[in-house]
């Protein structure tokens, strides 16, 4: 099978998708413009060509569309191909993707479930380098108390606001010295699809 990419509607925007024979190797979130997405895309996916994705690459952009829609869909299905990504990077994706929609963790739980709180610097470095955004929901990690912490697309922490608010996310409450950032009843309004 030919390495391809696409890019697909999502109500954030046209994402990008790059996939090879055993499963998806990139998802790149909107950039300003689709030239943008396309290069960013390609990184990921050096020397994929541009093509109509086959059925289970088409069914793995309309569950992303449809949890950018609001929509709890379960992303679980969709095959990745991870095994070119440092184990330590891929230990941290395996947890982030057992975040359901609306649910959040923070990088400190994530490493305290890899066996070592003081992995937390770790794990934001290796969610920063997600090479799978949306399937890998590294939206849904934030710093201690509510807070966002980074987040490396596009809009940065406005992106991840954007999508936390699509899934009404469910954020512990922050306290009185560590104030939250996210509103977890925020309504951000998401972007008019294109024609």
């Amino acid at each position: 099978m030919t390495t391809g990419f696409a890019l697909f509607e999502t109500a954030i925007g046209r994402c990008g998708i790059a996939w090879g024979e055993r499963g998806l190797l990139g998802v790149q979130l909107p950039e300003v413009d689709d030239a943008k997405t396309r290069a960013r895309l390609l990184q990921k996916a050096p020397g994929a060509r541009e093509m109509t994705p086959p059925a289970d690459v088409q069914r793995a952009c309309d569950a992303m569309s449809d949890l950018m829609d609001g929509n709890a869909a379960d992303l679980s299905f969709i095959a990745l191909d991870t095994d070119h990504l440092p184990s330590f990077n891929r230990s941290v994706y395996d947890i982030a993707r057992t975040i359901a929609p609306g649910e959040t963790l923070t990088y400190g739980d994530i490493a305290s479930r890899l066996g070592d709180k003081l992995l937390s610097r770790a794990v934001g470095k290796a969610l920063g380098e997600n090479p799978l955004p949306i399937v890998i929901p590294c939206h849904r990690v934030l710093a201690a108390n509510g807070k966002t912490g980074g987040f490396s697309a596009n809009g940065g922490v406005t992106t991840k606001f954007r999508m936390l608010s699509i899934e009404r996310a469910k954020i512990a409450r922050a306290t009185d010295d560590a104030p939250m950032l996210f509103d977890p009843g925020l309504s951000i309004a998401p972007r008019r699809r294109r024609g």
